[in-house]
């Protein structure tokens, strides 16, 4: 395949799987060196084996960082702290992609940004959504969620203090309802009582607490 008909192909992906490429290619032994020599030339980046993206100058469609971390490792959604980022739940912005996934834990570090993988067993593997910007397709956890799964994987002990460190805004999206039965799912004590204490500050120190 000739780099203008490759161009053709995949100018309108943000993300290239050459898997996709290969199962239609009609030599893909030929497909997977010339793979290799775009890398080489710069035409194209190698993110991860069988994921790419054009070089800049060649590239159409800006990526969406949040749809790149749902493909470089399958299943996953983005959670933890950018989760909150996105949400709104803390003021800072947050450099790196971390995501959770029931594969092993990981690290890319590509050009359009860092992505971080933790491992969660399958039965806590839940409670995300899917969203769309610009026609690519993300995973990220739900409010409830986020804080939970930063609360599991941190292992931190939660306090008051701890949240107020923390300098959690617009709470108002949190549903104690969702909070406590997103706990209870875990079938960690330590969670239920990290739930229970972050309900107990919404009401002490912010006024707030979403029923439903």
């Amino acid at each position: 395949m000739k780099w203008e008909e490759f161009l053709k192909q995949v100018n309108h992906l943000p993300v290239i799987e050459s898997e996709m490429l290969l199962t239609s290619a009609a030599d893909p032994a030929a497909l997977s060196v010339q793979l290799v020599r775009w890398v080489k030339a710069g035409k194209i980046i190698q993110v991860k084996r069988g994921v790419y993206l054009l070089s800049e100058i060649y590239r159409k469609i800006d990526v969406y960082e949040p749809h790149l971390a749902s493909i470089l490792i399958k299943p996953s959604y983005i959670s933890l702290e950018k989760a909150l980022e996105f949400h709104g739940l803390i003021p800072e912005g947050v450099p790196v992609y971390t995501s959770v996934t029931t594969k092993r834990s990981g690290r890319f570090i590509t050009p359009v940004g860092v992505f971080d993988y933790r491992h969660l067993q399958p039965s806590i593997f839940w409670g995300y959504k899917s969203i769309i910007l610009r026609q690519q397709t993300a995973f990220i956890a739900q409010p409830e969620k986020a804080l939970l799964d930063y609360f599991y994987l941190k292992k931190i002990k939660i306090s008051h203090d701890f949240l107020e460190e923390m300098r959690l805004q617009n709470c108002e999206i949190i549903s104690n309802q969702t909070l406590i039965a997103y706990a209870q799912r875990f079938q960690k004590p330590g969670i239920i009582t990290a739930a229970k204490t972050l309900q107990q500050y919404l009401i002490n120190q912010k006024g707030i607490v979403k029923l439903l």
